[in-house]
């Protein structure tokens, strides 16, 4: 059987999660290369997870991802990085990352891309819940 004080840490860390969802990607001027309009995707990381990645917008400079987001077990001040890929045929061109610390309510940020362009995005970190002892 475990100790209660160690039942207190494990349920008191639980407690601290919150839930994380990013939203409404959209990138605007992309740039061309070589081959001809970028073929965009989005690689999503919160903290040390790897959340996923949006489906990729062929031929298109301006693409709008559908894709949502969702991770619960983010904390305040967690790193989201979002990072912009041009799919080629071997190997795909890093366009730019974007990076924030994670803050509760709901926010909407334009990062400029290293290589050009600019991905549009929300998120919304909720509170995290609180145990009853201390409301």
């Amino acid at each position: 059987m475990a100790s209660p004080l160690l039942l207190l840490l494990v349920l008191g860390v639980s407690l601290s999660w919150a839930q994380v969802k990013i939203y409404e990607l959209r990138a605007s001027d992309l740039p061309s290369d070589i081959l001809g309009i970028t073929d965009g995707y989005v690689k999503v990381f919160c903290g040390p997870a790897f959340l996923g990645e949006t489906a990729v917008r062929d031929n298109n400079a301006n693409p709008w991802w559908e894709d949502e987001f969702t991770y619960f077990k983010a904390l305040e001040n967690d790193v989201l990085r979002l990072e912009v890929f041009d799919e080629d045929f071997l190997v795909d061109d890093l366009l730019g990352v974007c990076q924030r610390q994670l803050k509760v309510g709901t926010h909407r940020h334009d990062c400029f891309l290293e290589k050009g362009g600019t991905l549009h995005y929300t998120y919304t970190l909720n509170a995290p819940a609180q145990s009853s002892e201390s409301q």
